[in-house]
């Protein structure tokens, strides 16, 4: 799941040490690392003990419960002047974000850039995050604005690229959309999901077997996936080629 990814990615960063071993236990045993956390955190364990607890119940997708102890330890680290305030900022966004909460998730990514410690691909990846808050927000513009900043600083990422050309299409800017989508391609060839957004932007630029070829091409990456069904809905609609003449 790419929610659970990105916080066990930005846990990855942190330096090894008892919360290591408690991102280690949660994937494994996500119970024992939530009571791992709790006899932490009776103990005085800061910042990292409460961001613990935010990992077990990321494991378990207990969204809230983990944006709320992310949030808890992202002001914990605040107030001993952490540095990694902004990173925990980043894991709690992501879980409100998987919550479906747009507005929190949209504060807490917020508070990680406004941080100034971000930097690099890493910022960028906090402005991507930030973008689908906007979008769930109705707030295409705001959304533009980080998406243009996420493909400058984390241009390795096709997600960034995907998200971009989903959201030039969507604003009718089809010359950019396609530029995007052609960029997430070359990162990501076997995605689904990039084809499927490649098959829809071909379409309304009135390219229909170039649509066709894509949404096929979706289908045979990742059939059972919601991108590989939603190619096969789109080709069904589309019917089928014309015959070649005799």
């Amino acid at each position: 799941m790419i929610a659970l990814a990105l916080l066990l990615l930005a846990q990855a960063e942190m330096p090894a040490d008892r919360l290591d071993a408690c991102a280690a236990l949660a994937d494994e045993q996500p119970e024992a690392a939530i009571a791992e956390a709790s006899r932490w955190i009776m103990a005085q364990g800061g910042a990292q003990a409460r961001q613990c607890l935010g990992i077990g119940y990321a494991a378990q997708q207990r969204w809230l419960p983990a944006a709320t102890a992310f949030e808890q330890a992202a002001r914990e680290a605040e107030v001993a002047r952490d540095g990694r305030a902004a990173q925990i900022w980043v894991q709690a966004g992501n879980a409100r974000l998987a919550a479906g909460d747009a507005p929190g998730a949209h504060a807490a990514l917020t508070a990680a850039l406004s941080s100034g410690i971000l930097t690099g691909g890493e910022r960028g990846e906090a402005h991507l995050d930030r973008a689908r808050a906007s979008v769930a927000l109705g707030d295409l513009k705001a959304a533009r604005d980080d998406l243009d900043k996420a493909v400058e600083l984390a241009p390795a990422d096709p997600l960034a690229w995907l998200l971009s050309a989903t959201l030039a299409r969507r604003q009718g800017d089809l010359n950019r959309a396609g530029r995007d989508i052609a960029e997430a391609a070359k990162r990501s060839p076997d995605d689904a999901a990039v084809a499927l957004e490649a098959g829809n932007i071909a379409i309304l630029s009135g390219a229909a077997e170039a649509a066709r070829v894509a949404w096929q091409a979706a289908v045979a990456a990742q059939p059972d996936s919601d991108a590989g069904r939603a190619a096969a809905a789109s080709l069904k609609e589309l019917g089928s080629p014309p015959a070649a003449p005799k």
